[in-house]
């Protein structure tokens, strides 16, 4: 994975309001289908890694685990602290962001 890259293109999603931080906001959102991709950091617990990916899905949304701890992702949002958990709303932005995860938008 293109650590630099995908934080990089983390940042502007950001910047354009295209991004969903916290597990519990983003399970939230799932049902909406206003997510079209989520991810969740090396370093968040097995409970939350486990509930993400099942939520996704039995939604039908793109799920990717980044080899980024949550603090490196915290940093590039220009947050303190940690964010593990991450849905992207904007299209282009999720399959660009898969990519570069090393997966692909099915």
């Amino acid at each position: 994975m293109e650590e630099k890259k995908f934080l990089s293109l983390l940042g502007l999603c950001r910047k354009s309001g295209s991004i969903i931080l916290g597990t519990d906001l983003v399970t939230k959102a799932l049902p909406s289908n206003k997510v079209k991709a989520v991810f969740y950091t090396s370093d968040s617990s097995e409970n939350t890694q486990k509930k993400i990916t099942v939520k996704c899905s039995g939604v039908g949304i793109a799920c990717a685990r980044i080899e980024l701890d949550g603090v490196s992702v915290a940093l590039a949002l220009g947050l303190n602290g940690r964010a593990c958990v991450v849905g992207i709303t904007n299209d282009s932005f999720a399959k660009q962001l898969l990519l570069l995860a090393g997966n692909e938008l099915s």
